[in-house]
């Protein structure tokens, strides 16, 4: 069984920094793609940015030059750190990553946390 558990949400100024951390358990033989999703009230879940297992890096235009994802692959671990947060970035981040484990391949998601800008 794999879980993918989020943490470092909460509340932050507008101009202010986040780090987002999701770590990745269970029976896992290898973890390809990880990323975040967000979803904010009222709107559909929303890609963010993802990271290859060779660390190739993706972004939304809304966050390229304000957040940087990247991961620990020894310890299934991926992370987001967000710069000059704004209000609009206010939503429930999801992680997401594509893990082989002893029963099969496919995509899981974390539980979410909360970010919050606000003044």
């Amino acid at each position: 069984q794999v879980q993918l558990v989020e943490s470092g949400g909460g509340l932050v100024q507008p101009g202010g920094s986040l780090r987002l951390s999701c770590v990745a358990s269970g029976s896992i033989l290898r973890v390809y793609t990880m990323g975040w999703y967000r979803q904010a009230p009222g709107k559909e879940r929303e890609w963010v940015a993802d990271i290859s297992s060779g660390d190739t890096t993706k972004y939304a235009d809304s966050v390229r030059g304000r957040f940087t994802i990247s991961r620990d692959n020894a310890k299934n671990t991926v992370f987001l750190q967000m710069n000059n947060l704004k209000p609009e970035d206010t939503a429930v981040y999801y992680c997401n990553a594509d893990i082989v484990s002893v029963l099969r391949r496919q995509g899981y998601w974390g539980q979410g946390t909360q970010v919050t800008v606000s003044s």
